[in-house]
Parts: C-alpha cells; sequence; structure tokens
C-alpha cells in the first residue's frame, strides 16, 4: 500500500508542476516498476497492489485519512487480517508514527469473537479451496491444512480477539513474535506456542530454500507430517474447528 498525508491539493513545487494526486500516482508507480525490475536471475520482487482500498479498483495512492475511513467503516475481516501483518517499510517518520497509531486503533477495536472466529475459518476454507495442493501424495507448505497459513490465520485471530485487552500483541506484525506475546500474555500455553513456532520456523526454512533454487513450496504428502498434525490440532483447539 502507498499511504500519503497531505491534502491531495495543490501542485508540486518543481520546474515542472504537476497536480499532487498526480505526483503520488506516478511516484508509486516508478517505486513499483523499480521492485519489479528484471534480473539475468529473473524478477527482483513480486508486487500484490490488491491490498489497498477496493483492490484493483481502488486509487494505487491513498490519503491516510481516506484509508482510515475505508478500515473503520468498509474493511473486510480479512483486510484487518492483512493489517496484523502490515508494518512500514519507508517514508516519512512522521507518517510512519500516523500509520502505526491507526493500525493500532483499528486492531484494537473490541470485537465480536464468535463472529470474528467464523469469519476468519470461512477465509481459510475459501484459500484452501482455491490455493491448497489437489493432489492426495503431495504437501503444499503454505496453503495445505497443518501448514503456514494455519498458524498465520491463528496469529492474526488472535491479534484481533485480544488486542484490545493486551495492547502488547500490536508491538509486533511477525508471527514468531506475536506467539511469543500470546505465551507471555498465557493464549496460549508454553507447550503449544513452542510446538507452533517450531513447525512455523521449519515451514519457513524449507519454503525459502524453495525460492532460491526456484522450486515450488510443494513436498512430498509424508513430510512433516508431526508438524502437520500438531498445527491440524493445534487449529481445531484454537478455532473450535476439526481440520
Amino acid at each position: 500500500m502507498f499511504l500519503h498525508d497531505s491534502d491531495g491539493k495543490g501542485t508540486t513545487d518543481g520546474p515542472r508542476p504537476v497536480d499532487t494526486p498526480v505526483f503520488f500516482t506516478r511516484l508509486g508507480q516508478r517505486v513499483i516498476h523499480l521492485l519489479t525490475a528484471v534480473t539475468p536471475a529473473g524478477s527482483l520482487y513480486e508486487v500484490d497492489m490488491r491490498l489497498r482500498p477496493s483492490g484493483n479498483a481502488g486509487l494505487l495512492v491513498t490519503s491516510l485519512d481516506a484509508f482510515a475511513d475505508y478500515q473503520r467503516d468498509n474493511a473486510w475481516t480479512w483486510e484487518h487480517q492483512a493489517l496484523v501483518r502490515a508494518r512500514v517499510v519507508a517514508g516519512n517518520e512522521q507518517l510512519a508514527t500516523k500509520f502505526n497509531t491507526l493500525r493500532g486503533d483499528i486492531l484494537a477495536q473490541p470485537r465480536d469473537r464468535e463472529t470474528l472466529r467464523a469469519d476468519v475459518v470461512k477465509m481459510r476454507h475459501k484459500m484452501r479451496d482455491h490455493l491448497a495442493s489437489k493432489q492426495a501424495d503431495t504437501f503444499n507448505l503454505k496453503q495445505d491444512t497443518g501448514g503456514m497459513v494455519d498458524i498465520e490465520f491463528i496469529c492474526q485471530y488472535a491479534v484481533l480477539a485480544f488486542a484490545h485487552k493486551t495492547p502488547a500483541l500490536l508491538t509486533h506484525s511477525d508471527n514468531i513474535r506475536i506467539l511469543e506475546t500470546l505465551e507471555q500474555s498465557h493464549y496460549l500455553p508454553q507447550q503449544e506456542a513452542a510446538q507452533l513456532r517450531e513447525a512455523y520456523l521449519a515451514y519457513r526454512s524449507t519454503t525459502h530454500r524453495a525460492a532460491l533454487t526456484g522450486e515450488k513450496a510443494v513436498l512430498d504428502a509424508h513430510a512433516f507430517t508431526e508438524e502437520r498434525e500438531t498445527v491440524s490440532q493445534l487449529w481445531a483447539h484454537f478455532m473450535g474447528e476439526e481440520n
């Protein structure tokens, strides 16, 4: 997402003035162009802009005020899940502070836990239907039952469910430290938190190696059987649903 905190009016003050919204859009396009540059080893990064307000139909660059209104009034649960992982990559320090404050405000809203759980489970099922392996003899490290995304969704659900009572859950956006905070805050027993961390680190290490070699993160169905079973059991326990 690209955010700015200007009023969106007026023009730039360079030798060739352009309207402020045009400038921000062109700047965003330039950043995307640089990030997706083609190197001898392939594209530098994959950039997915669909998480911005209104997805592909929305503006490439959004004002912080408009983003705040969208998050408060129109965002779906899965967009708040994505906000759990959001962090400032680059930009003005004051704007970064404003974004982090807004992120905390949105994530710390009290929510009906059963409705939230149902929304998260529904989205997880939808992802499995579209992205999980369709072959019984393979295991998709990220998308299959018991994989990385199950752990990520547990973390995201927990932040959305408990952050209004436990602000420490807003401090970090990575799953490992969220799991550590859940353990320290007694939302997860020590053993269960450790099992989820170990499984996530093992999965992530394998996906990183696959990315470096240009392979897909899809393994034989017998891979990580113990980790998959553990994650599936904890998903059922924490989300109230059998995998």
